[in-house]
């Protein structure tokens, strides 16, 4: 595994760990800049960490995305997930899953 995606996992263990969330994620856009997010479980919105990092990315301008992590018990990216993350560009992207303790359990594409 490269810097940068070590750097993926370690911005998606913060988000998670920040806030105690199931999930935390971490995107890289296609100029290098990272983004990360926890799960957003309110009544009126709810999110994934995937989806969060995935529309700050969006939001700030990012055209395509390199890569993107998931930290959790159980990490996975949903359908949902998946759909964002083509659509927003990321068709290619390297995914990582790891769990909590940053140990990399999956490693593959989008």
């Amino acid at each position: 595994m490269n810097a940068e995606d070590a750097k993926l996992i370690t911005l998606a263990r913060g988000a998670r760990g920040r806030v105690g969330a199931e999930h935390g994620a971490a995107v890289r856009d296609d100029t290098g800049r990272t983004y990360s997010g926890a799960d957003v479980m309110l009544p009126s919105l709810q999110l994934s960490a995937v989806q969060l990092a995935i529309a700050q990315a969006m939001a700030a301008g990012a055209r395509g995305l390199e890569g993107v992590a998931v930290v959790a018990v159980d990490p996975r990216l949903t359908k949902a997930d998946r759909q964002a993350l083509h659509e927003a560009g990321g068709a290619t992207a390297t995914v990582i899953l790891a769990d909590p303790s940053g140990n990399v359990r999956d490693e593959g594409s989008a």
